[in-house]
């Protein structure tokens, strides 16, 4: 059994900023992660042109700047050596490959009790701290949809989490299913491999641009989010046109209205229009009905044969599976709960970091509050 005031789950980067700052706050945690190693989404489970969406100076971990000499949007393996100086700067040590099978608040002890599987002895490990801290992501687990009949199909399927580039695709015909960032970029890394990608939307979706992205954030220093939405589309229209006739549609609310309400982020392009208006890449409107063999049958009737499968179908959260209690604070998706006034703080030394749907930024912001928020309850001879 080991004992410390604060014990958080996840060492991706929420937890890893929640450990920092706990740290510039001598207060001393116990991070648990499941996988081998941190931020282990980035380092195993991305493709390799991933880049950082916006700019470094929004995406930076708290207390812990990025090297003047990283460019504007910062691509993965510089981020993974980012992160990499993060945790040696702050000494952040988590205890790997233990997955928490239980959290639960003990009334009598006053104190979270955590039950982990280690994974390299197999046995399960408790620990017990007065605050609990839930780092482990929006991203825990890869959603892959039921098909009637998908396990006919003869090609290759993965989720996007097992992607890394089109090599292995060229000349392939290729379905990719889900129509968010990752779809979107996975479908140009295919093209650019010489694979025939077909993407499947069915949702209406903002295509934005990383210089529109970046000057909203400008202007919203000075104008209101719907003044800043509405110029933003009207910008987006004149630089991409009319995206409905190449199977896309129109949607009725701005990019940041459908982020707020339902997390929904606009797209970035980075290539992928261009490639969609020369035909090299195919928008199929329907979703899948069934599967036989490699031909793919959609609810409009119409039929493809494909080679590969690719689902970015997003991810699934993992605390229901673990965390008793703290239903005053996560809903059943996971998610904080909204209009509450702290939206990282629930009751009983219970917080989340990480799981506002607002990026990094959301992220660094939270843990910067519950840091703070457990050093007013946390005497100073507790600490380090």
């Amino acid at each position: 059994m080991q004992v410390a005031p604060v014990i958080i789950i996840g060492a991706g980067t929420s937890g890893l900023a929640t450990a920092a700052c706990l740290t510039k706050q001598s207060i001393p945690f116990i991070l648990l992660e499941r996988e081998n190693c941190f931020a282990s989404l980035w380092q195993n489970y991305t493709y390799d042109r991933l880049h950082l969406h916006l700019r470094k100076q929004i995406c930076e971990l708290p207390h812990f700047p990025f090297p003047s000499s990283y460019p504007h949007y910062v691509p993965k393996k510089q981020f993974i050596q980012y992160l990499d100086n993060y945790v040696k700067n702050f000494n952040i040590n988590p205890l790997y490959n233990r997955k928490v099978v239980l959290a639960e608040y003990v009334d009598g002890d006053e104190k979270w009790r955590v039950k982990a599987e280690n994974g390299n002895s197999g046995e399960v490990e408790e620990y017990y701290g007065r605050f609990l801290v839930v780092a482990s992501g929006e991203t825990a687990e890869p959603r892959v949809p039921e098909v009637v009949g998908l396990e006919s199909f003869k090609g290759k399927v993965m989720h996007s989490t097992g992607y890394k580039n089109g090599r292995e695709f060229k000349d392939e015909h290729v379905l990719v299913v889900g129509s968010g960032n990752s779809g979107m970029e996975i479908s140009l890394d295919l093209a650019n491999f010489g694979a025939k990608p077909s993407i499947i939307v069915r949702s209406p979706v903002h295509f934005l641009s990383r210089d529109m992205m970046y000057y909203a954030g400008f202007l919203l220093s000075y104008l209101s989010l719907s003044t800043v939405e509405k110029l933003v589309v009207i910008v987006s229209r004149i630089v991409y046109g009319d995206l409905s006739k190449y199977g896309i549609p129109l949607p009725s609310e701005g990019p940041f209205t459908m982020k707020i309400k339902y997390g929904k982020f606009p797209i970035i392009d980075l290539g992928t229009v261009k490639k969609i208006k020369s035909g090299e890449i195919q928008v199929l409107g329907a979703e899948i009905e069934s599967i036989r063999g490699n031909q793919v049958l959609l609810r409009d009737g119409k039929s493809y044969p494909f080679d590969s499968i690719i689902f970015c179908t997003g991810f699934n959260r993992s605390t229901q599976k673990w965390l008793k209690g703290g239903d005053d604070l996560l809903n059943e998706d996971g998610f904080p709960k909204p209009g509450l006034p702290y939206p990282w703080k629930g009751k009983n030394g219970l917080y989340c970091v990480g799981l506002s749907r607002k990026g990094f930024y959301g992220a660094n912001f939270d843990a910067q509050n519950v840091a703070n928020d457990i050093a007013l309850l946390v005497p100073q001879d507790e600490r380090k």
